[in-house]
């Protein structure tokens, strides 16, 4: 019982605490960057990647972040124009906040993909 009760009391605490960003704090002349990857075509997977693109967004805000996502191996064709019509919908809703999508270029040899086929 004890120990429920010190998770309770830390988790609480945890609600309250007030969010510290790292020194510099981010703004228009120092945005943070990030860098994200999708490696895999299972929707679930690319969906949980989108959504904490768009927390992290939400959180620091679009003018205070750069945003990169990297697509290789399997991931890539989540971006085809032929993919997912949900997801798809959702990519071109963070190109909208200028969030970049960059294709492995060597994925694109092997899978035999042109660029005339993404999103």
């Amino acid at each position: 019982m004890k120990k429920i009760l010190m998770a309770f009391v830390l988790l609480c605490s945890m609600g309250f605490a007030e969010t510290e960003f790292a020194d510099p704090k981010p703004a228009m002349d120092n945005p943070r960057q990030l860098i994200f990857s999708i490696a895999s075509s299972d929707a679930k997977e690319v969906n949980r990647i989108i959504s904490t693109v768009n927390n992290v967004l939400k959180f620091y805000g679009l003018e205070n972040t750069e945003v990169v996502i990297v697509a290789y191996g399997q991931g890539l064709k989540s971006l085809l124009k032929k993919g997912d019509a949900e997801i798809r919908k959702r990519i071109e809703a963070l190109m909208t906040y200028d969030v970049e999508f960059i294709a492995c270029g060597n994925t694109m040899k092997t899978l035999h993909i042109d660029k005339k086929r993404f999103t």
